[in-house]
């Protein structure tokens, strides 16, 4: 069976423009989840400890920037949940970590689209990609640039 029939709530390749906007999710950063997720995954002093971290170039605890990837997908799943599923993603570019995450922050993501391209090989695709910036309540603190994979209507 055909990937793209099993499931009715794909969003469609036609349905993206170049230039296209999306906001949405609101992410709130708590201390309990960046040392929790730091402890397994990336057990630096400035995501462990709030009295060292304070010595540091971050001035205090912030979240692994990996962390930030996860919140960040967390609230994408999320979106596509109520918007309509991708078939996937074959990976990211140019990602940057431009500011601290701190507990407390709200993070909120914007995307826009930048290039949608029908795949050659295989007709039923066709790739979306997109510039996602993710915020705080201020300021922009990661991008980076999404490819995605959505079934062609056609």
């Amino acid at each position: 069976m055909n990937e793209t029939k099993k499931h009715q709530n794909y969003i469609p390749f036609e349905s993206f423009e170049i230039g296209q906007t999306q906001n949405f999710g609101a992410y709130q950063v708590t201390k309990e989840e960046i040392i929790e997720f730091a402890s397994k995954y990336d057990p630096q002093y400035f995501h462990l400890d709030e009295e060292t971290a304070s010595q540091s170039l971050f001035g205090g605890l912030c979240a692994s920037g990996w962390h930030t990837c996860a919140m960040t997908m967390a609230m994408m799943v999320e979106n596509m949940e109520k918007r309509g599923l991708s078939l996937g993603s074959p990976g990211i570019n140019k990602l940057r970590w431009i500011k601290p995450v701190y507990p407390g922050d709200v993070l909120g993501v914007h995307m826009e689209v930048l290039e949608t391209k029908p795949s050659k090989s295989r007709p039923n695709i066709g790739f979306v990609t997109s510039k996602v910036t993710v915020s705080n309540q201020q300021t922009p603190v990661m991008e980076f640039i999404s490819v995605a994979i959505f079934p062609r209507s056609a």
